[in-house]
């Protein structure tokens, strides 16, 4: 009798794991036809979709503006091997490009989302200039995960902005800078630094760009490596923005 009791144990618990395993590979698939996204449950930053930006200046070769606006399923850009260009990039030094990362919550991101899930087989979409405009110019501030999404609607709104609202890009700029600390953010530090940097130096604002630069250096010594460090080239970029700099403060004083 006690024997019985044990088998019955036994499979009950053999059918519990069965059960559970099924469910495991049923919730798979679905993450793998986009229609649920791994990032939802497993996430704690609320990363939905993740958008590539270029600046929106005339420095930004063909291959990477082609892709300007392009939205991925999280699912995608884990993928070994993975880059959001379609063309290597056409620069000796390579154009400035971010992914980031969104929530999405307000009526233009959740219609690019749907898309984008009904579209998983591919794994992207591509938003046209209007389309990407749109969804910077709609409601997030009033939406759910508005705060979430705040430093990535500042850093895509200044990369698009630069030429048109440069003082507002400034700010945005300086913004992300100042307040990413998640993980999921830190990968906009560098890009930021280089662009508010390039700003300043455009608009001959030579003390606030240097306030900048040697930010930048602090924050990244050149004696260390690490994850969402610079690059070399990035380095040098910066090198080249305070040579100029010092250039110009030194023809201020012999004037």
């Amino acid at each position: 009798m006690v024997s019985m009791f044990y088998t019955t144990d036994l499979l009950m618990y053999l059918i519990a794991i069965l059960v559970l395993l099924l469910i495991w590979q049923y919730y798979k698939m679905q993450v793998m036809a986009g229609r649920i996204l791994a990032v939802d449950i497993f996430d704690r930053s609320g990363v939905r979709m993740y958008l590539y930006t270029t600046p929106n200046d005339e420095h930004t070769c063909t291959a990477c503006s082609a892709v300007n606006g392009r939205v991925f399923l999280p699912s995608l850009i884990t993928k070994r091997n993975f880059t959001p260009l379609e063309e290597p990039c056409m620069k000796p030094t390579p154009c400035t490009g971010v992914l980031v990362g969104l929530y999405g919550a307000w009526a233009e991101a959740r219609g690019a989302l749907d898309r984008l899930r009904s579209n998983h087989k591919q794994g992207h979409l591509q938003l046209s200039t209007q389309e990407f405009r749109k969804m910077l110019d709609g409601s997030w501030e009033r939406a759910v995960g508005a705060e979430t999404d705040r430093l990535s609607m500042y850093m895509l709104s200044a990369m698009m902005d630069e030429n048109s609202k440069q003082d507002i890009a400034i700010v945005h700029y300086a913004y992300v800078i100042e307040h990413a600390r998640a993980v999921q953010h830190l990968m906009l530090l560098v890009p930021a630094f280089l662009r508010i940097t390039q700003l300043l130096v455009r608009a001959e604002r030579w003390e606030e760009a240097l306030k900048f630069i040697e930010q930048f250096e602090a924050q990244f010594p050149s004696n260390v490596a690490g994850l969402y460090f610079p690059s070399s080239t990035q380095r040098e970029l910066m090198r080249i923005a305070k040579t100029q700099v010092f250039k110009r403060r030194l023809m201020k004083l012999s004037a």
